[in-house]
């Protein structure tokens, strides 16, 4: 199987790749289909049904109004994030859905939109699954989907094969573990980003590799500069106040000027002002997570903004190689919280940017993959546990303080030969059979840890 780095970063709306962008998705494939089989016409009623943590956590992660957009053709990447919610409200109050955007039909918020808090499906803790009924009742179509992460969406028919996209196409330099990986650079004479490009190449042309890159760079840029300008609380009840403005200008101000530590400061609020948008539903990059949204394009402005001779050249090469150690994630382990916990989400995002970062810095390949074990290790048993069922707390101070271990973790490598006890694919299956040994309470169900410690106020 065949993954792009187009894959793991795609455009949509917060606040969760697994319970927004997921649902969306498999909700407008589902009409899609219908529409595509001539039955569109005939359908008078719609029903879903969302299973395990989509049902636990899912009015918390916006995953009801994701799927009402779905319904209605909408995608992560083209939605208008700031007239969604009112249009949510117009679905559930009106009491009806326009299918593909075109075929009115009744809409029963309480009986057509179920979430199940304690009932799963098998295969993944992400299952939905949806119903077309005709005029007499019967069932004209059903399909079951599962969001497995990263906004990826597989059907009932891929069981068994639920972590990686479906696609057959024969890559040049293809690898699915760190040592290949490793090999491939030695024997070819290239680094991990020029890997990822090569491989790209079967996709796309260079200047699309290299626009495409850059239009990622530039929705995670517009997305901290959102974060930075907009104040006020985030919605759901924790009340949780923005600290991005503030801490903006505090900097701006030069409040902080004397302080020996003020990058750290710049570093979390980038971080804090992509997570706080995307907790609000806002535009941000899946880096390959909703959640995790924050730790590659923070680490990416911190090397833009501090680092002599950044240039558009090495942010590609920053997210290709993040790109590349993100595959290793996704073909063996995995980065959903409801799967594995926070460390397959957090975590991976925290080596992912620990590597690009050590490449642009100068790494040698053994010291790319050696920082990206570096961060992974220290997120190792991370469990997902939002307090509400919100990505909030402490999802958005968690993608800063794995930031700033990010730039830790590849200075320490940089600072090393690269040799190393622990390999990237060992603490990647560490973190496979951690996930499968953690109880499900702490994978994003909300039924555990601080979800349950916290207050509510």
């Amino acid at each position: 199987m065949a993954l792009s780095a187009f894959d793991l970063y795609s455009i949509g709306i917060g606040p969760s790749s697994s319970h927004t962008v997921g649902p969306m998705r498999a909700a407008k494939t589902f009409v899609d289909g219908v529409v595509a089989d001539g039955r569109l016409d005939r359908v008078a009623r719609v029903q879903a049904e969302l299973f395990g943590s989509l049902g636990a956590t899912g009015h918390g992660h916006g995953s009801d109004k994701a799927v009402l957009l779905g319904l209605e053709g909408e995608t992560p990447e083209g939605c208008d994030t700031g007239s969604a919610d009112e249009r949510v409200a117009t679905i559930k109050s009106g009491r009806e859905v326009r299918l593909a955007g075109r075929h009115t039909v009744a809409f029963d918020p309480d009986a057509d939109l179920v979430m199940h808090r304690r009932k799963s499906l098998p295969t993944h803790p992400n299952g939905m699954t949806f119903r077309a009924y005709d005029d007499a009742g019967e069932v004209l179509a059903e399909h079951t989907y599962y969001s497995v992460g990263g906004g990826f969406v597989v059907d009932e028919s891929a069981t068994g094969a639920d972590r990686v996209v479906q696609d057959d196409t024969r890559l040049p330099l293809y690898f699915t573990t760190g040592a290949q990986l490793l090999e491939i650079c030695e024997r070819e004479g290239l680094s991990v980003s020029e890997v990822m490009w090569r491989n790209e190449r079967v996709w796309r042309t260079d200047e699309e590799i290299r626009d495409g890159m850059l239009r990622i760079w530039s929705v995670m840029a517009e997305c901290v500069q959102n974060g930075i300008e907009h104040e006020g609380t985030l919605p759901g009840g924790l009340k949780v106040p923005r600290r991005a403005p503030a801490l903006h200008q505090a900097l701006t101000r030069g409040e902080l000027r004397e302080d020996p530590l003020r990058v750290m400061d710049w570093v979390n609020l980038f971080a804090l002002a992509v997570n706080e948008e995307n907790a609000s539903g806002g535009r941000v990059v899946t880096a390959p997570t909703n959640g995790a949204a924050g730790i590659i394009p923070a680490v990416l402005h911190y090397y833009v903004r501090f680092v002599d001779g950044a240039d558009d050249d090495a942010i590609v090469k920053f997210l290709l190689t993040a790109a590349a150690i993100g595959i290793l994630f996704k073909e063996n382990a995995s980065i959903s919280g409801a799967e594995v916990g926070c460390q397959g989400e957090v975590g991976s995002a925290c080596a992912m940017a620990s590597g690009a970062l050590c490449e642009v810095l100068g790494g040698t390949p053994t010291q790319v993959e050696n920082a990206a074990e570096i961060g992974i290790e220290h997120n190792l048993g991370l469990t997902c546990d939002p307090v509400g069922g919100l990505v909030q707390i402490p999802c958005i101070e968690r993608n800063a303080i794995a930031s700033v271990k990010a730039i830790n973790a590849a200075r320490l490598s940089l600072n090393g030969s690269g040799v190393h006890t622990v390999s990237l694919d060992k603490a990647i299956k560490t973190m496979r059979d951690t996930g499968r040994d953690m109880s499900v309470k702490y994978k994003e169900t909300a039924r555990g840890g601080l979800a349950v410690n916290v207050i509510e106020c």
